[in-house]
């Protein structure tokens, strides 16, 4: 029927009654609690295993404060040598770099990449190009934070900025560094207020001679503390927060050191903390480093050469093959011989890992890959550390470092050779030849000088 499809009323009573809920068998309060058992006899100890224990416990502590006493002592002796050998290198003059030293092809394309950096990414966004040829200010000067800045190379180079320099802050590890830095930023100044030398070169070439600006010059380790407490950066501006502010310096530059700080994690952290800190917000992290992808290129290659000659030494009829007497290049070391390693280089340069170096040329985990460098007249075999590319980029971005620009210096000449303002500055710079001509760089130099790249990192 109709009516049986239609909702029926709710009746309580046709419902299941409810089942009754067993009882626990646990005893009630009133019962007597069960006994506890005592513990076994492998559960007791006597009062000397405890003893013994306990000194155990000791040793182990002491043997991990030896071992992390001995890595700290390792990394200070390595700081160390660093240090001494930037003081030792003596200071040969601009004369003797530019005529008699046999790397000057490389110095002057070393300093000309660096040129090109300056003049793309020092100027801020407010900044017309040329305007100061045509003598036109914005109002608006620079202060630039120079980390790792060694002997003042690059003062001349800031001088001749696109947009003008209030504020120059250099800081090094290395004590005799700073104070020829200082020697050099005075003679600077007593060029600048005698009408010294213009712009590098004669005739078309010729600039204006810009206001020679202000400098401080500060011994510090910029990877291994903070630099908040040097009174001129507090003065201009330093943040421990993420959040980025108005203060702070404009362009914070990293020539050829940074790759020192790759030692251990905490020192790259410390010191992107210090470039952050001290950056405005739309400030410029510029820089230059070894190139990791050159780097591991070459270590797979060698580790590729490695793995086949030791299948061709197991071999058997590799064995039959060999004439008595002879040795093929792979055997097994006699004892006492040193592993071979990773190795290249030219005349000019040269680098060596001390150690065993991953297969695939991927650095895992990114710190700690030392190598040793030798640049000739430069670089006495000094310890350096592979930086990754992108672990560096990805550690930047925990910063607030936002990559604009990677070239490697080679893709940087072709880039910018042809440039109207960077391309007449090689000519005047000794990279070429006047008027487009020919390249003033042996192949060799040009071989050291694609070890590195450039890039530049804004702050957000």
């Amino acid at each position: 029927m109709a009516g049986d499809d239609l909702p029926q009323p709710y009746d309580a009573k046709a419902l299941a009654p409810a089942k009754k809920r067993q009882r626990s068998n646990s005893p009630s309060g009133s019962e007597q609690p069960r006994k506890l058992k005592r513990p076994g006899q492998r559960a007791r100890i006597t009062d000397a295993q405890r003893e013994e224990l306990r000194q155990r416990a000791i040793e182990r502590e002491r043997e991990q404060a030896a071992a992390a006493a001995q890595t700290d002592h390792q990394r200070a002796a390595i700081n160390d040598v660093v240090r001494a050998h930037y003081n030792s290198v003596p200071e040969r003059g601009r004369d003797w770099r530019k005529t008699d030293s046999r790397i000057k092809g490389l110095r002057s394309f070393n300093n000309w990449v660096k040129s090109c950096i300056i003049q793309k990414f020092a100027p801020d966004e407010d900044h017309t190009p040329g305007a100061f040829e045509r003598g036109i200010s914005s109002g608006k000067e620079l202060l630039i934070l120079d980390i790792g800045c060694g002997k003042g190379g690059d003062l001349g180079k800031w001088q001749q900025a696109p947009q003008t320099v209030e504020l120059y802050v250099g800081l090094d590890p290395a004590d005799i560094s700073i104070d020829q830095a200082k020697e050099r930023y005075r003679g600077m100044a007593q060029r600048d207020r005698h009408g010294g030398r213009g712009g590098r070169g004669g005739g078309p070439y010729r600039r204006p001679q810009p206001r020679l600006f202000e400098a401080r010059f500060h011994v510090k380790d910029c990877f291994g503390e903070t630099i908040e407490d040097i009174e001129i950066i507090r003065q201009v501006g330093f943040t421990q927060s993420n959040i980025s502010g108005d203060r702070g310096f404009d362009v914070v530059s990293m020539m050829f050191c940074m790759h020192y700080a790759f030692e251990t994690e905490a020192k790259a952290r410390q010191m992107l903390k210090n470039v952050a800190g001290s950056l405005k917000k739309g400030g410029r992290f510029i820089g230059t480093i070894p190139n990791s992808d050159v780097i591991g290129e070459r270590v797979r290659e060698f580790n590729e050469k490695q793995k086949a000659k030791a299948e061709k030494a197991e071999d058997p009829k590799a064995d039959e093959a060999k004439e008595d007497g002879e040795t093929e290049e792979g055997e097994e070391k006699e004892e006492g011989e040193a592993e071979e390693t990773a190795e290249w280089g030219n005349e000019i340069y040269r680098v060596r890992f001390p150690g065993k170096t991953p297969e695939d040329g991927i650095f895992r985990p990114p710190f700690g890959w030392k190598y040793s460098f030798f640049l000739h007249e430069a670089v006495e075999e000094v310890p350096e550390y592979v930086v990754p590319w992108e672990a560096f980029r990805a550690l930047a971005e925990d910063y607030n470092l936002e990559l604009q620009y990677h070239k490697s210096f080679s893709d940087i000449w072709d880039t910018e050779k042809d440039d109207p303002t960077l391309g007449p500055l090689s000519e005047r710079m000794g990279v070429r030849e006047r008027g487009g001509g020919e390249l003033l760089v042996s192949p060799e130099e040009m071989e050291a000088a694609a070890f590195y790249v450039g890039f530049c990192f804004y702050k957000v």
